[in-house]
């Protein structure tokens, strides 16, 4: 019984997300926005690479090892970002949250369920992104020849970590006045400058190193390159050549799996606090 509760919030809680993110026009108008938006975010990025490079050929593998890593970090931003901002707007916009919470479900879920419509979202985002690149700039994506088990391994291993992080984050949101939008902003920097997006790690100092090689999201951004393009080489330029695909993986769960209990750990001690202080319908927007 319990998890079928679990499982119809979840449910409902991603419906939700999904009218709020579009509801405020018509589906034509979102579908067009929802295409544009990502492919004039990374237009941004080629265009400094264009500049410097002065052509898309004249490194190849670099340009899909930054493209790809680009393409793919739209997960990281937009969940991590998109969660804080749910219970900011539920708190302060909509003043709801004291309704959800007192509403015989799992608040945890409902949050979960909250970042699932937001991973939604963006899965048709990087879709658009990497078929825009195929097609337009030839990054060398081949249907036939990506790994396909370890592509959708990797996937939900990492989808299921950023949503964790997520949550703690969104938990933290909870103890917080209007500073939610720059805590998130913060950490998606900082995974951003060290989990090798759209340089390698190697560039980094090699202190600086330790750090990128403790964060769960350089190891599925490998991942996911090596799979999308296995027979180019891109291995040899990320910094992370030593390890195969199979011990990529178990790093990339074992991190995971720390992520996923520590998130619940912050999650549920935010949620304490938050109720020990009278948070929870604060209003804030002073």
């Amino acid at each position: 019984m319990a998890l079928r509760d679990h499982l119809r919030t979840l449910k409902y809680a991603t419906w939700l997300g999904w009218q709020v993110e579009s509801n405020w026009t018509s589906p034509l108008l979102f579908i067009i926005y929802s295409l544009v938006k990502p492919i004039a975010a990374v237009l941004i990025l080629i265009f400094m690479y264009l500049i410097i490079l002065g052509d898309v050929a004249s490194d190849p593998v670099f340009f899909s090892f930054m493209f790809i890593g680009n393409a793919l970090y739209l997960f990281v931003a937009q969940v991590l970002f998109g969660l804080t901002w749910v219970l900011h707007e539920d708190r302060e916009h909509f003043q709801t949250l004291r309704n959800i919470y007192m509403a015989p479900m799992s608040f945890y879920m409902y949050v979960v369920g909250r970042a699932l419509s937001k991973i939604i979202i963006t899965s048709a985002a990087v879709f658009v992104t990497l078929l825009f690149g195929v097609v337009a700039l030839n990054v060398p994506i081949d249907i036939l020849k990506i790994d396909w088990p370890f592509l959708l391994i990797a996937m939900v291993i990492g989808l299921i970590m950023i949503c964790a992080l997520g949550v703690a984050l969104a938990g933290v949101s909870m103890l917080t006045a209007k500073h939610s939008g720059g805590i998130n902003e913060a950490i998606a920097g900082v995974f951003y400058l060290f989990c090798g997006v759209i340089f390698p790690i190697t560039i980094l100092p090699m202190q600086v190193q330790a750090v990128s090689l403790a964060i769960p999201v350089t190891y599925w951004l490998e991942i996911l390159r090596r799979s999308l393009v296995p027979d180019i080489g891109i291995e040899s330029i990320s910094g992370l050549s030593t390890f195969s695909n199979i011990e990529l993986v178990l790093l990339l769960l074992v991190s995971a799996a720390l992520f996923l209990v520590v998130s619940m750990m912050i999650f549920r001690y935010a949620d304490y606090r938050a109720r020990k202080q009278g948070k929870l319908d604060m209003i804030t927007t002073y």
